[in-house]
């Protein structure tokens, strides 16, 4: 066998290194972003989206959340190389270059919004908010230790996004789905964070993790309680079927399980109840499917 058979080339290796900026190998931040947009599309179309709008939602939450990464890391390029977890990536490792990051991230979200342009004129100024959302994300951890609440605002801006385009308005029930899935992304990107919270107040970076402190359990517990409630009143209002509340009933099952999971603050641990929350999402996704396929 020759020698260099398994170098990569140049091009290969940058190509390799934007896959490792979108985390095209860790789908899990695409699912988390996901189900929220496919429990507002089905709930505005009543259980039959059109294959268009999901094939824009589907595609359009991939670019979306690899935007996202792209955009995080070039943010904290001069941090994560002093967090143990992140100090392998390809800004801190130097196989990417800052401006070449940027360049990824202005691709990936015209490409974007590009999909947008296939839907209605108001769709399209609300992926405005959702693209300077995404952009601000980043930046807010140097500011607020509230950058989770930022987050879940960027991530469930899809919600409000999927109604108008499938409904032409945004009615009033969107943003309460809006506001549920915000709150459960506080929980989980919390989740994420208690994973470098060493790290984070070594290097003062702020984050809701570090906001809790020793309360984080608690906090975490009560806000899985409102998102709870939140759905229940959404089935409710929607005067949903058993199946629905089933879902719900499965997510407040794999919460409790989260914070056994939390309990002892493992960094191992906190990752798998983060990743859990996947599981939750999906839950509450399937009671939406059969509520809609046995009315």
């Amino acid at each position: 066998m020759q020698s260099g058979t398994h170098t990569l080339s140049p091009a290969r290796q940058k190509l390799k290194a934007c896959g490792e900026l979108m985390r095209i190998s860790r789908p899990i931040g695409t699912y988390l972003l996901l189900w929220p947009a496919l429990w507002a599309l089905w709930i505005a179309a009543e259980g039959i989206p059109s294959i268009k709008l999901l094939f824009i939602f589907t595609l359009g939450t991939f670019l979306m959340r690899s935007a996202g990464c792209v955009i995080n890391d070039f943010a904290d390029r001069n941090i994560d190389g002093h967090v143990k977890r992140t100090a392998q990536r390809p800004l801190p490792a130097g196989r990417i270059s800052a401006k070449e990051a940027i360049l990824l991230f202005i691709t990936l979200s015209l490409a974007a919004f590009l999909l947008v342009l296939f839907t209605n004129s108001i769709t399209v100024y609300l992926s405005v908010g959702g693209i300077i959302l995404a952009f601000c994300y980043p930046f807010m951890k140097r500011y607020t230790h509230l950058p989770q609440v930022v987050l879940g605002m960027a991530f469930s801006w899809a919600v409000p996004m999927a109604f108008s385009a499938t409904l032409g308005e945004v009615p009033l029930i969107s943003w309460l789905i809006y506001t549920g899935a915000v709150i459960w992304t506080v929980i989980y990107d919390t989740m994420y964070a208690m994973v470098d919270r060493d790290d984070d107040l070594r290097i003062g970076v702020k984050s809701t993790a570090v906001l809790f402190g020793d309360m984080d359990k608690l906090i975490i517990g009560l806000l899985q309680l409102l998102t709870l409630i939140i759905l229940l009143l959404l089935g409710a209002q929607l005067q949903l079927s058993i199946w629905f509340y089933l879902g719900v009933m499965v997510m407040a099952g794999l919460f409790i399980y989260q914070q056994y999971l939390i309990r002892e603050r493992q960094r191992d641990a906190c990752f798998s109840a983060f990743l859990n929350n996947n599981y939750a999402g999906m839950a509450v996704f399937i009671g939406l499917l059969i509520h809609y396929q046995t009315i």
